[in-house]
């Protein structure tokens, strides 16, 4: 079954594709993914979000959790002061919406995540992960292994804002591209995600102007080129170096 509605798709997987769904008697094999566990689930289906679109607001019921098959979600934080703030840019395979699971609560959405491009996720009602995890102990290992790759991509992010220098800021955030969706080529690795300066603005609280003028002063630096909304960047560690 398809559904789309606002820039948002969803599929549900049926039997004939090979997707089955977990009985609750049926043990979680040794070799199983985190993705496997997901799709298998009652009520999995595979959803698209087109880039800039909202997957939910803070706020909103925690109904599902989702798992990151392609593309980048950016989740924020707004804070009284009216200021957005980003605190990850998640990468494939990464596991996000989970927090209900560990509150109980169905209204414990903190963040506002947004598709930082176009994006793939299988996602599963949060009951029937939660059913999962108390029938299979191995579930919630797998779990909480995602969740702490998500903390700690939290982690790197808040490390990166703590720059004051925005051009700091800007170099901290194209080195964490760079490990979490380079891709190392001939000429320096390029971040394999098409980037507007205001989509880099929105991500590390800055302006679309300033964006603009320091990825330009990186450029004639010879550090970094730009080619259709993709960056690379030469040599990492010259870049590291520069504004250490």
């Amino acid at each position: 079954m398809v559904s789309a509605s606002g820039g948002f798709t969803r599929y549900t997987p049926s039997s004939s594709l090979g997707v089955s769904t977990l009985s609750p008697a049926a043990s979680t094999p040794a070799s199983a993914t985190l993705l496997d566990v997901i799709r298998g689930l009652a009520g999995s289906s595979v959803e698209t979000v087109e880039r800039g679109k909202t997957i939910f607001f803070p706020g909103d019921p925690a109904e599902r959790v989702y798992l990151l098959r392609r593309g980048a979600v950016r989740l924020s934080r707004v804070y009284e002061s009216g200021e957005e703030i980003t605190v990850a840019l998640l990468r494939e395979n990464s596991l996000f919406g989970v927090l209900s699971l560990l509150t109980g609560q169905r209204s414990d959405r903190f963040y506002h995540a947004i598709a930082f491009t176009r994006v793939e996720m299988v996602t599963a009602p949060a009951a029937s992960v939660r059913r999962a995890i108390e029938q299979d102990a191995s579930v919630g290992l797998l779990m909480l292994q995602g969740l702490s790759s998500r903390i700690l991509q939290t982690e790197t992010m808040i490390e990166t804002l703590t720059h004051r220098d925005m051009s700091s800021r800007l170099v901290s955030f194209l080195l964490v591209l760079c490990r979490d969706f380079g891709v190392p080529g001939t000429e320096g690795i390029t971040i394999d995600l098409r980037l507007s300066h205001q989509a880099i603005a929105e991500a590390i609280g800055s302006t679309r102007v300033t964006i603009t003028r320091l990825l330009g002063d990186l450029r004639i630096a010879g550090l970094v080129q730009i080619d259709r909304k993709k960056i690379t960047v030469f040599d990492p560690i010259a870049l590291s170096k520069r504004f250490s």
